[in-house]
């Protein structure tokens, strides 16, 4: 049986490693880019090889881990305790232990405490996350942890999360990410301290790995290879046309985000099509340093003032050692951002001159002769935004286009897009189509 997947970021590798293990399947995997990974691929930069966008390993991300000792890379993985602080007035407040969260001075003493009462409550009483979908996310954090600690945590947070509109993200969101964050803490090994980690050679290590894998096995990957359309015909997928040729396939995967896939499908119905194009996706616009010093002591510095551009400041080689990226410090300022943003519309060299200025007014002693290197990095579609009103569904990974299945991020909610999230649904998925190939039908959960 002949099964093309469409796309190779970690998604699409995924799902290729683990059908390759089935025999009888015959996978071809085709990505557009010149290179494996997506959003977790690899750049040159500086005179090294980097993350385009930062990425980090919990100790608690088991399956990722898992997969990475399968494909022999255990010991390229480094762990450590990491720093988190908050940029906030024009000061850097550490925000790493449970103390120096409660400690932080915007908070009143009745603040602090129910703020860990919102994480603790979070950790140990919410099994079941269904009935936080219809809940605001604003309402529930200051029912639960007062307006003190979500106008000076939980508010900046989200600002940076959702470039501003957020009233209607469900609760779940940050109960996904307190239960992730939390877990690493808990996790076998630990001692209690949330562990950070990384791939020598970053997420690209492993999208290098599961290639020599699916190929030993005897699938195929093909780079620079922009699918043009799925062919559909009688209400059944025959294959894809590659450029001026088309290649015939007994069932088809699609990892691409909705509205790409939807492009892709001239042929399908229409209310179908359209049911895709209506899902939202948050995009980012980035600017890489690449300095000759550290900038400062935290992995994640979070940002509460608005006026900033960027929303966040993650410096990797806090944990990553410099030696690993040419001797440099890595400072990544993100900004996500909806599609209507005017940052989507600048220059990268009008981009990186106003990321630039307002990094200065942070740290006011930063000298330009400090960066090695600077690049302006994009992506229009990282994650999809679920709200409270919902107006779409997570589409189906059975299409209504026989032999044709979509496997994407907008189908992981309610866990947040990482690699351990994804990895571990890829090849849930993969499991499942794997063992209803040889059934009359289809059936997934």
């Amino acid at each position: 049986m002949k099964i093309a997947i469409i796309g190779g970021g970690l998604l699409g590798l995924s799902m290729a490693y683990e059908l390759t293990k089935k025999e009888g399947l015959e996978v071809k995997l085709y990505e557009r880019a010149d290179q494996l990974g997506g959003v977790a691929g690899a750049m040159d930069f500086a005179g090294g090889q980097v993350d385009r966008f930062y990425h980090c390993i919990l100790s608690s991300d088991s399956d990722l881990l898992e997969l990475i000792g399968e494909v022999g890379l255990s010991d390229q993985v480094r762990l450590a305790e990491t720093k988190m602080g908050f940029f906030h007035d024009g000061k850097m407040y550490p925000m790493t232990k449970p103390l120096e969260l409660l400690s932080f001075p915007p908070l009143k003493l009745l603040d602090r405490v129910r703020l860990a009462y919102t994480i603790a409550h979070c950790r140990l009483f919410i099994k079941d996350w269904k009935p936080l979908e219809t809940e605001s996310v604003v309402k529930w954090l200051i029912r639960l942890g007062g307006k003190g600690a979500y106008e000076n945590i939980w508010r900046p947070l989200l600002n940076a999360k959702f470039d501003g509109g957020f009233e209607n993200v469900p609760a779940t969101y940050i109960w996904s990410r307190i239960v992730r964050v939390s877990s690493a803490r808990d996790s076998k090994g630990s001692g209690g301290k949330e562990l950070s980690g990384h791939l020598i050679g970053g997420y690209q290590t492993l999208c290098t790995a599961l290639a020599k894998a699916i190929e030993a096995r005897g699938g195929s990957i093909t780079l620079n290879a922009p699918v043009n359309e799925i062919v559909v015909d009688n209400g059944q997928a025959r294959g894809l046309k590659l450029g001026d040729r088309f290649e015939q396939f007994d069932a088809v995967i699609s990892t691409t985000p909705a509205a790409a896939f939807s492009r892709l499908l001239p042929n399908a119905p229409e209310t179908y099509r359209q049911s895709l194009e209506n899902i939202p996706y948050l995009g980012v616009v980035q600017l890489l340093l690449a300095l000759d010093r550290p900038l400062q002591p935290y992995y994640t510095l979070n940002i509460t003032d608005t006026s900033l551009p960027f929303t966040g400041l993650i410096e990797t080689t806090t944990l990553i050692d410099p030696k690993f990226v040419n001797g440099h410090h890595l400072v990544y300022l993100p900004r996500y951002v909806q599609p209507t943003n005017p940052l989507t519309k600048q220059s990268d060299e009008e981009i990186k001159e106003y990321f630039i200025a307002n990094l200065k007014r942070m740290f006011p002693d930063f000298k330009d002769k400090w960066i090695v290197e600077a690049r302006v990095m994009r992506e229009r579609f990282v994650e999809p935004l679920h709200n409270i009103q919902q107006s779409w569904k997570a589409p189906e990974i059975k299409t209504p286009v026989e032999g044709l299945f979509l496997t994407n991020t907008a189908q992981i909610w309610p866990e947040l897009t990482n690699g351990q999230s994804v990895t571990t649904y890829g090849r849930k998925v993969a499991r499942e189509l794997a063992a209803s190939f040889n059934q009359s039908s289809v059936t997934l959960s």
